[in-house]
């Protein structure tokens, strides 16, 4: 009944799936960096993920301290981002999407291999310096970890988004996203933006390994949260940064929701698959996401 109903269990809950969301759409947004400008659909960014966290953590038990383990491993993602759209995706431009696709699919296989060559295989704990316990929030409790976690995923979209808009990269990057042979035409360095993207991407890569390391521990099945990052996309549209981050709130929201309120009808455990109901839902009705661009086939 209505009057039953416990609205501060529910604001928890909410409260909670949307952090979740904010998470999920720090891994979204490396997939939408890369398919925006190349077409790329980067099945890599999974093992970069794990990579960074990797790095980082191994750096710091090994001694290193917090701040240059950090920095090291951002300057080692970078230059592994462009070293990558050098060596693979550049020999490979103008190839059918799929050749693409199959190429960071094989990429993601080599990267953990080296991931797993260079640091072992063992498991690490990773500590931010942030406890994972609850805060009350007017009359919530939120896990503060959580808090953080979207608090810096909120920072590192609006620096992408203050990047993107105002620096000459950044400019250059929405040209090429719009129309790369108009791109060319006007004497953009299609390479250079690309390269750019890329190193983007590993930044964007390091950011999200670090969170979830932190809340799942660094593992190989870390690289596994790339698959949560797919319904975001249908979602939200797989060339949209404003989609990936709307995207990722609807589905942590609805997971946790559907968990709670209907877990029960189904067995419980429903959260891991959930999303992509609602994911193929809207791949019935809505192909290219709330705010993918639309694809118009001319006969």
């Amino acid at each position: 009944m209505i009057g039953d109903f416990d609205y501060q269990f529910f604001l928890e809950v909410l409260t909670g799936g949307l952090l979740s969301g904010v998470m999920y759409s720090l891994v979204a947004i490396g997939f939408v960096l890369i398919y925006k400008t190349s077409g790329v659909l980067n099945f890599a960014q999974g093992a970069l993920l794990l990579f960074a966290a990797l790095t980082f953590v191994s750096l710091v038990e090994r001694g290193v301290p917090f701040a240059l383990a950090l920095a090291v491993s951002f300057a080692i993602m970078v230059a592994l981002g462009i070293g990558i759209e050098r060596a693979v995706l550049r020999p490979l431009t103008n190839k059918p999407p799929i050749t693409l696709f199959m190429a960071t699919l094989g990429l993601s296989y080599i990267i953990e291999g080296a991931a797993q060559l260079i640091w072992g295989t063992q498991v690490h704990g990773l500590e931010l310096g942030i406890e994972d316990v609850p805060l009350e929030v007017g009359g919530v409790l939120i896990s503060q970890f959580d808090i953080f976690a979207a608090a810096v995923a909120a920072a590192m979209v609006l620096l992408l988004s203050l990047f993107f808009r105002y620096t000459r990269i950044g400019l250059s990057f929405r040209a090429v996203a719009d129309d790369q042979f108009a791109a060319l035409t006007v004497g953009l360095r299609l390479p250079l933006i690309w390269a750019s993207v890329w190193a983007a991407a590993g930044l964007v890569a390091l950011v999200a390994g670090l969170l979830w390391g932190a809340r799942l521990g660094v593992q190989f099945s870390l690289s596994l949260v790339v698959l949560k990052a797919l319904p975001v996309l249908v979602l939200g549209g797989f060339d949209s940064i404003l989609g990936a981050i709307v995207g990722g709130l609807l589905i942590g929201a609805s997971e946790k929701l559907a968990e709670v309120y209907i877990g029960d009808y189904f067995g419980g455990g429903i959260e891991s698959w959930f999303a992509y109901v609602v994911a193929l839902f809207f791949l019935l009705i809505r192909p290219s996401g709330l705010f993918g661009q639309k694809l118009v086939e001319r006969i």
